[in-house]
């Protein structure tokens, strides 16, 4: 040992003593544990920027690209999939309505004519269908519900909020795709016990309820 050191031109104790830091265990960086914590939480779904909110909620002020850089040395990478493709199923054997509206997009006054859909968004939760009501006229939601699934129910209570929040006059065109959700018997039901016409979109037509 001492001719390795004469050799190296460093002294035993020198040596010894980087040995000893060599073995020490690593001081775990607190920001990259809370880091790997976050993203861990979210299911490894989380970016940059989520990371970067869950991490100033626990007090830590920490710049976008320094989380980016912990995220590469670290091997954390976001996964985003999309958990769901289709929202409406038109392929079935219930009632289908006339498309009442015909691409009339432009009614002279509110609650004359509605939009209803079906879509999905990412919260932190995890993915929901959300089913809207659109005011033509206006363009402002007038009703909305969302659901982990998108049984009737879901289309029935955004729908039921419209008219809760609106109060429409008897006449009011409903329009929607041929979804089963809205050619189900508790939609239409909702609809006929509020004098609405039920208008419904070409089959194949997705313009219909743009």
């Amino acid at each position: 040992m001492a001719y390795v050191c004469r050799l190296r031109g460093i002294s035993r104790s020198g040596f010894y003593e980087a040995n000893k830091r060599a073995e020490a265990p690593a001081l775990i960086c607190p920001v990259t544990l809370q880091l790997k914590a976050s993203f861990a939480a979210s299911g490894g779904c989380y970016g940059s920027r989520p990371l970067r909110k869950a991490l100033r909620a626990k007090g830590m002020e920490i710049g976008i690209y320094k989380i980016r850089r912990l995220m590469r040395a670290n091997g954390l990478r976001s996964a985003w999939k999309r958990k769901f493709v289709d929202t409406t199923d038109s392929k079935h054997d219930l009632p289908v309505a006339e498309n009442v509206l015909n691409r009339q997009f432009e009614p002279e006054a509110v609650n004359k004519a509605w939009v209803a859909d079906i879509t999905y968004i990412r919260t932190r939760s995890g993915w929901l269908y959300l089913a809207v009501v659109l005011d033509l006229f206006s363009r402002k939601i007038v009703g909305w519900s969302m659901a982990p699934n998108m049984p009737a129910d879901l289309v029935c209570s955004a729908m039921q909020l419209a008219v809760a929040q609106r109060q429409p006059p008897p006449g009011l065109i409903a329009h929607s795709d041929r979804g089963s959700q809205y050619a189900s018997a508790s939609y239409r039901a909702l609809l006929a016990r509020n004098d609405m016409q039920q208008s419904m979109s070409r089959k194949g037509n997705c313009w219909d309820t743009q």
